[in-house]
């Protein structure tokens, strides 16, 4: 296969902005200059410590270690390849990729092939929606408040009756039947032929965070269907829904701007499209599947850091079904550092059917009369017991108090504890006591747990690579000077002076570990683009992760021009001391040798110049 041009690599790194990639799945907030932080994608947290230095194109972990530039990104998140993960930012800015030896470009393959089906499997159904046969789907959206503006702002589409419609019209793009049974999009009948999937159905393209179609639902129109109600495309390597939220990708933005971030958790694609259009454009849905940790894991990241301000509000039906739901969602919502709320509509009317029968108003309303959480499950708990009885209450508040157990909110669990005696007319020592024994009974749980099993490490000539990090270095004024430079140094090493930064980077460090830094970012060519990026993949194990946590840690200034001061002085301090040092070395050989003799002689001259270059450091920077 044809390799890309390294300068076309590089052109296409330097002209992305690597903030812009991972901000597309991950809340970035400011982290002093020049620095952004989110919760990390590659492992759960509850805290952000995921770092991303757009200047430098570079992320690192402080939790997990993960780092790396905006292709380690794309590789790693979406399990491509390193061409095709050049070839898809290319693609993002326009730049044309030129490939060794005068060679064509490659086919895509792999998973870049499945998202290009998916979106042309997309533009054909929303193009099949204005088709003659598509009346009945036209009218199914019109009957539930969407015309055609708010079908095209959602991508619905329509899946014509037949067997081979969308198959013939993908082939003919040139799709092979093995990438669209892949894809999910067309199904194998026993004597190994192929058909449509999706028949006779309005469509909805289901995308991921950032925008790309990864699947689709559909919904049944004809009597004569005897498939289920709501189709979804199956399992596919791009597609997993138990990650995938609906409509996350239109929410994302106003999520991240809301004061506080909102998300409203809906049950169907039509509440989605009627949230938005009443304006509650933060809705999102689950696609096919319970709420569940993987969502929650996706929702935090959007959400961003563990600030109690975000809220999630799920709706449900007022049914018993919804009910049943909501409860299961409390699980889940538990895992959230943002409040959670519950709304549930009157009459049980979802937000779609809300929307048509009382306007826009009644779903903004609906989302703004929210109940907290934890007291709708109390609610339903206390429920089921008669309250005009001793032993009713009782009951109810042995039900009650492990929920209320479980608000880790110091504040909060003294209100609920009230809240809950008012609710069953009881004492509320009796209560804060019970709840207080349920506390103790789910910690001793926990405690009773078998530990997981340790990981032994192998017998032999294997040796554990320990992982150096800035929480390892040793302390002490040399460590926090060296530390400090090589950080300014790797994040605005371009902005000093060229002299003092070559005479900085030429002196060897006294911490072992930061000697292994200085030495790859000195062997590195600094006149290349993205230097700091390379010099870092250069630093040789066990020390790479402690350079990525230097390239990406908050450096101490107010503003981008105190840094580079700052760090200009860390470089001239690196250089004052190294003369210091050798000046105090020459004092002391001053005192062992003959002031006349040659050796005396030259000691003395080195001293001399030595106050010279001294006096030229101090007035020159």
């Amino acid at each position: 296969m044809p390799r890309i041009r390294q300068a076309d690599v590089d052109e296409v790194k330097a002209r992305t902005n690597i903030a812009d990639i991972i901000g597309e799945r991950v809340a970035l907030k400011s982290a002093g200059v020049g620095s952004l932080k989110g919760l990390c994608p590659f492992h759960d947290e509850k805290s952000p410590s995921f770092h991303v230095r757009p200047q430098v194109g570079f992320y690192h972990c402080f939790g997990c270690g993960e780092s790396g530039d905006v292709y380690t990104f794309l590789r790693e998140m979406d399990h491509v390849s390193f061409t095709e993960a050049v070839e898809k930012l290319a693609a993002r800015i326009g730049y044309t990729l030129h490939y060794e030896d005068g060679g064509p470009a490659p086919e895509t393959s792999g998973r870049a092939r499945l998202f290009a089906a998916n979106a042309a499997a997309a533009e054909f159904f929303r193009a099949q929606l204005m088709s003659p046969e598509a009346d009945a789907a036209r009218r199914f959206l019109g009957e539930r408040g969407f015309d055609a503006g708010a079908a095209a702002h959602f991508g619905v589409g329509y899946a014509p009756k037949g067997w081979d419609h969308m198959l013939d019209a993908l082939t003919a793009k040139g799709f092979t039947r093995e990438e669209l049974t892949t894809a999910g999009l067309v199904s194998t009948n026993q004597r190994g032929g192929v058909y449509d999937r999706f028949r006779g159905r309005v469509i909805w393209p289901i995308r991921d965070v950032t925008g790309q179609t990864v699947g689709f639902g559909a919904r049944k129109l004809y009597d004569d269907d005897q498939g289920p109600k709501y189709l979804n495309t199956p399992e596919t390597p791009i597609y997993k829904k138990s990650q995938v939220l609906y409509g996350l990708d239109l929410a994302k933005r106003d999520i991240s701007r809301g004061d506080p971030r909102r998300v409203v958790v809906v049950e169907g694609y039509t509440d989605v499209m009627a949230c938005h259009l009443a304006g509650v454009t933060t809705a999102i849905a689950t696609c096919g599947t319970a709420f569940g940790a993987e969502h929650v894991t996706v929702l935090r990241r959007v959400l961003g850091d563990s600030s109690a301000s975000g809220e999630v509000v799920f709706t449900f039906d007022g049914d018993a079904a919804g009910q049943k739901a909501a409860i299961r969602a409390f699980t889940d919502a538990k895992s959230f550092s943002a409040q959670t709320f519950v709304a549930v509509a009157p009459d049980g009317l979802d937000p779609c059917d809300l929307r048509l029968q009382r306007g826009d108003g009644a779903v903004r309303s609906l989302v703004d009369h929210k109940v907290p959480m934890f007291e709708f499950v109390i609610d339903r708990a206390v429920s089921r017991f008669d309250l005009g009885t001793v032993e009713g209450r009782v009951g109810a508040l042995r039900a009650a108090a492990p929920i209320v157990a479980e608000i880790r909110d110091r504040l909060l669990r003294p209100g609920y504890e009230r809240v809950l005696a008012r609710r069953l007319g009881m004492d509320p020592t009796d209560v804060h006591g019970e709840v207080e024994r349920a506390a103790r009974q789910t910690s001793g749980d926990a405690q009773r747990r078998p530990e997981p099993a340790r990981t032994e490490v192998p017998e032999g000539d294997a040796v554990p690579v320990v992982r150096v990090s800035l929480a390892t270095l040793p302390r002490g004024t040399d460590t926090a000077i060296e530390r400090d430079a090589l950080t300014g140094i790797l994040q605005y090493g371009h902005r000093v002076e060229p002299n003092l930064l070559h005479r900085a980077l030429s002196l060897p460090f006294r911490t072992p570990a930061l000697e292994a830094v200085r030495v790859a970012v000195e062997a590195v060519d600094r006149t290349k683009i993205g230097w700091s990026v390379a010099a870092v993949e250069m630093v040789r194990e066990p020390y790479r992760s402690l350079a990525a946590e230097l390239i990406t840690r908050d450096f101490p200034a107010l503003n981008e021009e105190r840094a580079v001061l700052s760090v200009n002085d860390l470089c001239r301090r690196i250089v004052l001391r190294a003369i210091d040092a050798e000046k105090n070395e020459l004092l002391g050989a001053v005192q062992r040798v003959a002031p006349e003799s040659e050796e005396g002689r030259a000691v003395r001259v080195r001293l001399r110049d030595l106050d010279i270059e001294r006096r030229q450091l101090l007035d020159e920077f």
